[in-house]
Protein backbone atom coordinates (compact mmCIF):
# COMPACT_ATOMS: atom_id res chain seq x y z
CA UNK A 1 0.00 0.00 0.00
CA UNK A 2 1.17 3.53 -0.67
CA UNK A 3 -0.17 6.94 0.26
CA UNK A 4 -2.11 8.80 -2.41
CA UNK A 5 -2.37 12.60 -2.31
CA UNK A 6 -1.01 12.58 1.24
CA UNK A 7 -4.13 11.17 2.89
CA UNK A 8 -5.65 8.21 1.07
CA UNK A 9 -3.91 4.85 0.97
CA UNK A 10 -3.68 3.35 -2.51
CA UNK A 11 -3.84 -0.41 -3.05
CA UNK A 12 -3.82 -2.56 -6.21
CA UNK A 13 -7.01 -4.52 -6.83
CA UNK A 14 -5.17 -7.86 -6.58
CA UNK A 15 -3.96 -7.01 -3.07
CA UNK A 16 -7.42 -5.72 -2.10
CA UNK A 17 -8.95 -9.00 -3.26
CA UNK A 18 -6.49 -11.03 -1.19
CA UNK A 19 -6.84 -8.90 1.96
CA UNK A 20 -10.39 -7.60 1.60
CA UNK A 21 -11.73 -8.42 5.08
CA UNK A 22 -8.70 -7.12 6.97
CA UNK A 23 -8.66 -3.94 4.86
CA UNK A 24 -12.34 -3.34 5.57
CA UNK A 25 -11.61 -3.76 9.29
CA UNK A 26 -8.80 -1.21 8.95
CA UNK A 27 -11.10 1.30 7.25
CA UNK A 28 -13.65 0.76 10.00
CA UNK A 29 -11.07 1.35 12.75
CA UNK A 30 -9.13 4.26 11.22
CA UNK A 31 -12.08 5.93 9.44
CA UNK A 32 -9.71 6.59 6.52
CA UNK A 33 -10.64 5.60 2.94
CA UNK A 34 -8.63 3.30 0.68
CA UNK A 35 -8.22 3.91 -3.05
CA UNK A 36 -8.29 0.73 -5.14
CA UNK A 37 -6.36 0.81 -8.41
CA UNK A 38 -6.01 -1.33 -11.54
CA UNK A 39 -2.78 -0.82 -13.48
CA UNK A 40 -2.14 2.31 -11.40
CA UNK A 41 -5.48 3.94 -12.27
CA UNK A 42 -8.14 4.50 -9.59
CA UNK A 43 -11.24 2.32 -10.01
CA UNK A 44 -12.93 2.49 -6.60
CA UNK A 45 -12.69 4.01 -3.17
CA UNK A 46 -13.69 2.23 0.03
CA UNK A 47 -14.50 4.49 2.94
CA UNK A 48 -16.21 4.46 6.30
CA UNK A 49 -20.02 4.65 6.35
CA UNK A 50 -21.84 7.94 6.76
CA UNK A 51 -22.71 8.98 10.30
CA UNK A 52 -25.55 6.95 11.78
CA UNK A 53 -29.07 8.22 11.31
CA UNK A 54 -30.21 6.87 14.67
CA UNK A 55 -32.77 9.12 16.23
CA UNK A 56 -33.98 10.40 12.87
CA UNK A 57 -37.58 9.63 12.22
CA UNK A 58 -38.67 8.42 8.80
CA UNK A 59 -42.16 9.87 9.08
CA UNK A 60 -41.94 13.63 8.92
CA UNK A 61 -38.25 13.68 7.96
CA UNK A 62 -39.00 15.89 4.94
CA UNK A 63 -41.21 18.34 6.87
CA UNK A 64 -40.45 21.92 5.93
CA UNK A 65 -38.38 21.02 2.86
CA UNK A 66 -40.97 21.90 0.22
CA UNK A 67 -43.89 24.21 -0.45
CA UNK A 68 -47.26 23.26 -1.95
CA UNK A 69 -48.32 25.66 -4.69
CA UNK A 70 -51.87 25.69 -6.02
CA UNK A 71 -54.70 23.23 -5.49
CA UNK A 72 -53.33 19.72 -5.01
CA UNK A 73 -56.78 18.20 -5.55
CA UNK A 74 -57.27 19.82 -8.98
CA UNK A 75 -56.65 17.52 -11.99
CA UNK A 76 -53.36 18.19 -13.76
CA UNK A 77 -55.04 18.11 -17.19
CA UNK A 78 -58.29 19.50 -18.53
CA UNK A 79 -60.96 16.82 -18.06
CA UNK A 80 -62.61 17.93 -21.34
CA UNK A 81 -59.67 16.38 -23.16
CA UNK A 82 -61.24 12.98 -22.38
CA UNK A 83 -64.12 12.12 -24.69
CA UNK A 84 -66.04 10.43 -21.86
CA UNK A 85 -66.17 13.73 -19.92
CA UNK A 86 -67.35 15.90 -22.82
CA UNK A 87 -70.96 17.18 -22.84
Amino acid sequence: MKKHAGTIEEIPISEFKAKCLSLLDEVSKTKKPILITRHGKPIAQVGPPSPSRKGRKFIGAMAGTFEILGDIMEPVIDMNEFEAYRD
